[in-house]
C-alpha cells in the first residue's frame, strides 16, 4: 500500500440535537395576558354602562324638559283667556250700569249681545287649547267656567228688552238675577277649583307659582258685586221698577223687617253653594227653604220663589206669616220637570215691606239634572 493511499475510515452519522419536549401548556396565553383580557372587557362594560345612563338621563332631562313647557305654555293660555273675559265682564256690568231706558233697550240688548260674542269666541279658544295630562281636571272646570259665562250671557241679552219694557216684566228682571247667579257661580267654580287645581300640578312637576319668578295664575273675578244676583239691585240698575214688589206702600211698622235664607234641601240632602249638586230631574223637584225672620217684627204673606237659570222652570210659595226672630221653612216643587244637564238653581225669600238688606236673601247653587 503505497503511502499516498488514503485509509478509508468508518463513517459515522453526524450528530442530531436532542428535539425538545413541547410543553403541556403550549399556545395558551401567560396569565397576565388573560388578566389584561378581563381588565378590558370589564372597562368596556363599564363605559357602555354609563353611555347607556348617560342617554336615558337625556332622555329624562327632555321628557321632563317637554312636560314643564306644556304646563307653562297651558297655564299662560289659561290666564290669557281668564284676563280676557274678565275684561267681557267689566264691559257687561258697564253696559248694565249705564242707567239704560225703554228707548234704548235695543241699544242695551245689542251691546250685551258683543259681550256674548267675545265670551263665546273665548269659550271656543279655550275648548280648542292643548291640554297635558296633569292638568285634565283642572281644564274640566276652566272649561265649565268658560260655558257658565257664555250662557249665562246669552240668557241676559234676551231678557233685556222685556225687562226694559215701558211695564218692566218682573220674570224678566228675576230671570237676569238668576244668571248672575250663575256668572257668580263661575267664579266659584274657577277661584275654587280650577286654580287649586292648576296649582297643585305646577308645583308637582316643580314649577314655582307666583311671586317675582313664578308661574302666574290668573284671578277670575267676573262678577264685581254680589248684590248683582239679586233682582232688587239689577232693577235698580236697571232703572225700572218691579211690578208687584212686595215693598208696597202703606205705613210700616218701626223696628227691623226681613229675613235670612240658610239653606236649601232636596229630599233630604243641602244644597252646596261651592260645588255641584245632583238632583233627579223627574218628578219636578221639590225644594224646602229653611230660613229666618232676621227683624224685629212678624211679616205676613213671605214668598219663596225657586227658579232654574236659563229656563222658565220656577215654582213659588207663600208662607202665611213668620215670626220675629225665629226660623222658618217653606216647600217650593218647580212647576214641572226641568230638562236634563247642568244649570244653577236660584232660591230667595222676596224682601218685605221695610225691608233693606236683601243680599242674604237668595242662594244660587250649580246643579246636574238626572
Amino acid at each position: 500500500m503505497s503511502f499516498f493511499d488514503e485509509v478509508e475510515e468508518p463513517r459515522t452519522s453526524p450528530r442530531t440535537q436532542p428535539r425538545r419536549r413541547r410543553s403541556s401548556g403550549a399556545g395558551r396565553r401567560p396569565p397576565s395576558d388573560q388578566q389584561a383580557i378581563q381588565v378590558r372587557r370589564a372597562v368596556l362594560a363599564v363605559v357602555l354602562l354609563v353611555v347607556v345612563v348617560l342617554i336615558a338621563v337625556g332622555v329624562h332631562s327632555c321628557q321632563v324638559s317637554a312636560r314643564n313647557s306644556s304646563l307653562k305654555t297651558y297655564s299662560n293660555n289659561v290666564e290669557s283667556l281668564i284676563n280676557q273675559s274678565n275684561s267681557t265682564g267689566t264691559k257687561l256690568f258697564q253696559i248694565l250700569s249705564s242707567s239704560p231706558s225703554a228707548s234704548s233697550a235695543t241699544s242695551v240688548q245689542n251691546s250685551v249681545n258683543a259681550t256674548r260674542a267675545s265670551a263665546e269666541d273665548q269659550l271656543s279658544h279655550a275648548q280648542n287649547m292643548d291640554v297635558p295630562d296633569a292638568v285634565k281636571t283642572a281644564n274640566r272646570n276652566f272649561l265649565l267656567t268658560m260655558q257658565m259665562r257664555a250662557d249665562a250671557i246669552t240668557q241676559i241679552a234676551s231678557q233685556i228688552q222685556p225687562a226694559l219694557g215701558n211695564q218692566a216684566s218682573k220674570d224678566a228682571v228675576y230671570a237676569i238675577a238668576a244668571e248672575m247667579a250663575r256668572l257668580y257661580a263661575s267664579d266659584v267654580v274657577y277661584k275654587d277649583y280650577a286654580t287649586v287645581q292648576l296649582a297643585r300640578a305646577l308645583h308637582s312637576a316643580g314649577i314655582a307659582v307666583g311671586g317675582a319668578d313664578g308661574q302666574p295664575i290668573a284671578a277670575g273675578q267676573f262678577v264685581p258685586n254680589v248684590d248683582w244676583v239679586t233682582p232688587a239691585h239689577i232693577a235698580t240698575a236697571l232703572n225700572v221698577s218691579l211690578p208687584g214688589s212686595s215693598a208696597s206702600t202703606g205705613p210700616i211698622a218701626p223696628g227691623l223687617h226681613g229675613h235670612e235664607l240658610n239653606s236649601v234641601s232636596v229630599a233630604g240632602t243641602t244644597l252646596q253653594t261651592g260645588s255641584s249638586n245632583t238632583i233627579p230631574a223627574s218628578p219636578a223637584p221639590a225644594f224646602t227653604l229653611n230660613f229666618t225672620n232676621s227683624g224685629t217684627n212678624n211679616e205676613t204673606n213671605v214668598v219663596c220663589e225657586v227658579s232654574v237659570s236659563g229656563t222658565g222652570d220656577k215654582g213659588t210659595t207663600t208662607v202665611a206669616q213668620t215670626i220675629a226672630g225665629k226660623s222658618a221653612t217653606c216647600k217650593v216643587t218647580l212647576k214641572s220637570p226641568p230638562a236634563k244637564g247642568t244649570a244653577t238653581v236660584v232660591a230667595t225669600i222676596e224682601r218685605v215691606p221695610g225691608e233693606k238688606n236683601i243680599t242674604n236673601n237668595t242662594l244660587s247653587f250649580p246643579v246636574t239634572f238626572q
